[in-house]
C-alpha cells in the first residue's frame, strides 16, 4: 500500500471518529445542559481544534481528497459483498418458492410520477435534469416503481398479481449520522387483493426469509393506520392536529407525543382516551381495548381487520413472532391499512417494513388494493452477524516455465466448480501476506515435478 494511500486511510478514520464524537458530544448537551455542560463543551472546544490538524497541509489535503466518499455512500468490501450475495440468494429462491416473479424498474424515475408518489419527503430526493429539462429522481423506493409498471402493463385483467424485487434505493442524508443514502431492499408486492389473507400471506413470507437467512429471534410489530387516522379524526376533527401527533408517533417520541396532548385544549377524557393509545399493545387482548377506545365505524372495521389477521397468522403458524401495537405509524403516508415492522433483538432500527397501500395504484390512473414489504439487506446482515462466507478459493501460483502447466489445471478445477486464482509469481511482493488471503495454495515452480501446496 502507498504511503499516500496509507495517510488518507488514517486521516479518513480520524475524520469519521472525530465526526462521531462531534454529533455525540452535541447530542448529550442536549440531553444534560446543566450536568456535565463544562465537561462537554470542553471536549467540542477540543475536537473543533483537531478537525483543522491539517490546515498548511494543502497538498496533502487535496490528495486526501481522492480517498472521500459522498455523505452516505458506503462501499461494499469482498467479504460484504460475499454475505450479501449468499442473503439474496436464499431469499430470492424462497421468494420464488412462493409464486412470486421478480422485476426490474429503473434506476431513474420521472419527478412528477414516481418521486411524488413515493411518499419520501422531497428533501430526500435525489433530483437532476436530463437533457430535455425533465426533473428525474434516482428510486427513493421500489414500491412505487413497481406500482408505475404495474398499472401500464401488467395489471390488466383485475387478478392478484405477485411481483418481487432485489435493487438499491437513494435518500439523501444532510448529515453523517451513520445512515447509508443508497442501500439494498428485497421484497414483495401483491397486488389486486384486498383481503386480510393477502396481508397474512405478506408477513408470513417475510417471517419465512428471516427464518431462512438464520435469523433466530425477531419480532413483528402489527397495527392499523386506518385505526389511527379513525381514532385521531373522532377526538381532535381536522386532519392539522393529526398530522402533528402522527409525526410524534412515527419518530417514536412517546414523550414529545404525551406532552403534547396534555397542551392541547381537550377534556381530560379525551386527553385519556390519546394517551391510551399508547398502550394497546400486546396480543388479542389489545384488539378488545382499541375497540373500547374507539367509537367510530372506521375505528371498529380497522380493529376487525386486526383480529382477523391474528387469525390467519396463526393458520401460518407464525403467529408467535406478531405483536400488536395499534400506535404504529410509518413515514410512507400511502400507507391506508394493516401496517407492520419488523425488529431483531441486535439492531437499533427496524430491517424492514411493509404495509397494505390500497390508493396508490390509482395515481396511475388504475385503482387496485395492494400490500407489501421490503427488507434492509444491511441491517439484516448485522442483526444475523457478519460471518466469513467466502467459499473455498485455491490460488495456483507459477512460474514462467510451468505456465501451460498451470492454466491445464486452473481450468481443469474450474470445470469441477471450484474457485481458483491463477498467478504469476514476479507479480507477488510479499509471497507469506500473499497466501494469507487464500485457503489453499498450490505451487506450479521451476521444472516440471516440483509442484507443492
Amino acid at each position: 500500500m502507498h504511503k499516500v494511500e496509507r495517510d488518507g486511510q488514517a486521516f479518513l478514520r480520524l475524520k469519521e471518529s472525530l465526526s462521531i464524537l462531534l454529533w455525540m458530544a452535541r447530542f448529550l448537551l442536549t440531553l444534560w445542559p446543566q450536568r456535565s455542560k463544562l465537561l462537554i463543551t470542553s471536549l467540542l472546544y477540543h475536537i473543533s481544534k483537531l478537525k483543522h490538524f491539517d490546515k498548511g497541509r494543502g497538498d496533502m489535503a487535496k490528495r486526501l481528497f481522492m480517498f472521500e466518499k459522498p455523505l452516505g455512500m458506503r462501499d461494499t468490501l469482498p467479504f460484504l459483498y460475499e454475505m450479501k450475495k449468499q442473503v439474496r440468494s436464499v431469499m430470492a429462491e424462497e421468494i420464488e418458492r412462493w409464486g412470486y416473479e421478480f422485476i426490474e424498474t429503473p434506476t431513474l424515475e420521472y419527478y412528477e410520477t414516481v418521486g411524488a408518489a413515493s411518499a419520501i419527503d422531497d428533501h430526500r430526493l435525489f433530483k437532476l435534469l436530463d437533457q430535455q429539462g425533465h426533473t428525474l429522481v434516482l428510486r427513493p423506493d421500489m414500491t412505487a416503481p413497481i406500482a408505475r409498471v404495474a398499472a401500464s402493463r401488467l395489471y390488466e385483467d383485475g387478478n392478484p398479481l405477485r411481483l418481487a424485487y432485489n435493487a438499491n434505493v437513494f435518500r439523501a442524508q444532510q448529515r453523517e449520522g451513520g445512515r447509508p443514502a443508497e442501500f439494498e431492499q428485497i421484497g414483495v408486492e401483491l397486488i389486486g387483493d384486498g383481503t386480510v389473507a393477502a396481508d397474512a400471506e405478506v408477513i408470513s413470507l417475510m417471517a419465512a426469509l428471516l427464518k431462512r437467512v438464520g435469523l433466530g429471534r425477531f419480532s413483528v410489530a402489527i397495527g392499523h393506520i386506518g385505526y389511527v387516522n379513525a381514532l385521531f379524526l373522532e377526538i381532535l376533527g381536522n386532519e392539522e392536529r393529526a398530522s402533528v401527533l402522527r409525526r410524534f408517533l412515527y419518530e417514536k417520541n412517546y414523550v414529545g407525543y404525551r406532552e403534547h396532548v396534555k397542551s392541547l385544549p381537550l377534556s381530560s377524557i379525551d386527553q385519556k382516551r390519546l394517551l391510551d393509545l399508547l398502550s394497546l399493545r400486546g396480543g388479542r387482548e389489545a384488539i378488545e381495548a382499541a375497540k373500547a377506545l374507539a367509537s367510530s365505524g372506521e375505528g371498529q372495521q380497522a380493529a376487525d381487520e386486526v383480529a382477523a389477521l391474528l387469525a390467519a397468522l396463526g393458520t401460518y403458524g407464525v403467529a408467535e413472532v406478531v405483536k400488536l401495537d395499534m400506535a404504529l405509524v410509518s413515514h410512507m403516508s400511502y400507507y391506508t391499512g394493516i401496517l407492520f415492522e419488523v425488529y431483531a433483538e441486535q439492531v437499533g432500527f427496524p430491517i424492514g417494513n411493509g404495509g397494505r397501500y390500497d390508493e396508490l395504484l390509482a395515481k396511475f390512473s388504475r385503482p387496485a388494493p395492494a400490500t407489501g414489504f421490503g427488507l434492509r439487506v444491511d441491517r439484516l446482515i448485522e442483526a444475523v452477524g457478519e460471518t466469513d462466507v467466502r467459499g473455498e478459493i485455491e490460488c495456483i501460483v507459477f512460474s514462467q516455465e510451468r505456465f501451460a502447466e498451470a492454466v491445464e489445471l486452473a481450468e481443469a478445477k474450474r470445470a469441477e466448480g471450484r474457485r481458483v486464482v491463477l498467478q504469476h509469481i514476479a507479480g507477488i511482493r510479499d509471497i507469506d501476506a500473499y497466501s494469507q488471503r487464500y485457503r489453499s495454495m498450490v505451487y506450479l515452480l521451476g521444472r516440471s515435478g516440483r509442484e507443492g501446496q
